[in-house]
């Protein structure tokens, strides 16, 4: 995963407004951005490109933005921003709609129409999320693909408190993502924003556009949480507003159960730790408790049955054995 992040207090105070102000431009679309706290300013910046879709999450003193016609005219990536304001509000102003948003709820803005925007707290600090879209994969229903709009959407039940949850639970996690991962996790991001705009007009999509959705949504789920020796069915259903029996079920539409998808995304983790020049002085059993496993033996014999090997042998190669058999040789046994 490609993560970018800016730290206001790594620079000198007169450095860290422009600096704050050119990244939100080039992760963002060109505003006019203009705060009373420029002389002293407070401000992070974090942004994570997931392939498909954009993720942010910012913290600054109160501000106003006006992207203008003249800043459409030099730049329109042709995106849409949904933010989710943490603290503080958020009031936006587009083709004469004013709409102000604080924690909980959602809204969407296009780039390709002028507006106003203003961030604003009572303790002077204001925070939030953001997805950035490209319009041309945000497929609105009811007619609206082509309408440059701006709209307020709930986060705080349904499709949008599951969408809410899922951005705030990727910016907070650590994990290190690889690409493919990455591009798993924009895709979730994608189909939830493009559920929660369905759901928002009232629209009804094919039923397995729905399983299809939830089943991304739960993966991600299951992604985030996997160190956690509390992941179960029971956590996993409850996090995403279901039923275990629910979960169960599209696990079972996937040929698979839960119990074994968790079993083998550990495995693949510690796998890829255990190949890992970086980690070579790391001892095996601290990478598979890491991972879940507590005991080693039964890492092992897990392991085994996975990729046909003890995993110490599969270090030993992965580190430069001189069989020439390579990790990537070694058929995993699903």
């Amino acid at each position: 995963m490609i993560e970018t992040l800016f730290r206001g207090d790594e620079l000198p105070a007169v450095e860290r407004f422009e600096s704050w102000r050119e990244m939100a431009f080039e992760s963002h679309s060109p505003h006019d951005i203009r705060t009373e706290h420029a002389a002293d300013f407070h401000g992070t910046l974090r942004v994570l490109d997931l392939g498909t879709v954009q993720v942010s999450v910012f913290s600054c003193p109160p501000l106003d933005s006006v992207r203008t016609p003249a800043l459409i005219r030099q730049s329109d990536p042709e995106i849409y921003h949904l933010s989710l304001p943490l603290s503080g509000r958020m009031g936006i102003v587009q083709d004469d709609q004013e709409i102000l948003v604080g924690h909980g709820d959602l809204v969407l803005v296009s780039s390709s129409r002028p507006y106003r925007g203003r961030l604003d707290a009572a303790d002077g600090t204001v925070s939030a999320a953001e997805m950035v879209i490209p319009r041309a994969l945000l497929p609105l229903p009811g007619g609206l693909a082509g309408r440059q709009f701006v709209m307020r959407l709930p986060g705080r039940t349904g499709m949008g408190a599951l969408l809410a949850q899922f951005l705030t639970g990727l910016l907070t996690d650590t994990t290190p993502y690889g690409p493919s991962d990455s591009a798993r996790l924009g895709g979730i991001a994608l189909d939830l924003a493009t559920a929660l705009l369905a759901h928002q007009r009232g629209t009804q999509g094919p039923p397995e556009t729905f399983q299809h959705a939830l089943a991304m949504r739960v993966r991600g789920y299951i992604h985030q949480h996997l160190a956690d020796p509390e992941l179960t069915p029971e956590r996993i259903a409850a996090a995403q507003h279901i039923s275990v029996r629910s979960l169960h079920r599209l696990f079972r539409h996937q040929n698979a159960t839960v119990s074994a998808y968790i079993r083998h995304q550990r495995l693949e983790q510690a796998r890829r730790q255990l190949a890992d020049p970086a980690l070579r002085t790391r001892p095996i059993h601290a990478i598979a408790a890491r991972w879940g496993f507590p005991r080693p033996a039964d890492f092992t014999r897990a392991f085994r049955a996975a990729y046909g090997m003890p995993p110490k042998d599969f270090r030993h190669l992965a580190q430069g054995a001189p069989s020439g058999l390579r990790p990537g040789d070694v058929p995993a046994q699903r």
